[in-house]
């Protein structure tokens, strides 16, 4: 499921997130395609996160999110556009 998390450190990202059961203690929220939602002058993007990796799914603990909504459409076809897998046409 696509969601938009507030983090406990201010940090807002869109993320595809499933729940992993865990030991207890160990990161129990796995991120897929995680990206940074910003804001410059009006204006709403999306940056990968984090910016010095690039992989592509993340592990961590449920209580770092301080709250989950709904992305509006807007983000969320932003968020497809840049996580699309290329299609492959055959001839």
């Amino acid at each position: 499921m696509i969601q938009i998390l507030l983090l406990k450190n201010q940090l807002v990202l869109i993320a595809r997130i499933e729940e992993v059961s865990t030991e207890l203690g160990e990161p129990d929220c796995k991120l897929i395609e995680p990206y940074e939602l910003k804001q410059e002058n009006g204006q709403n993007f999306l940056t990968s996160w984090p910016s010095f990796t690039t992989q592509k799914e993340l592990m961590i603990h449920s209580d770092s999110i301080l709250t989950m909504v709904q992305p509006d459409k807007d983000q969320l076809d932003k968020y497809q556009t840049l996580t699309a897998k290329p299609s492959i046409t055959v001839k």
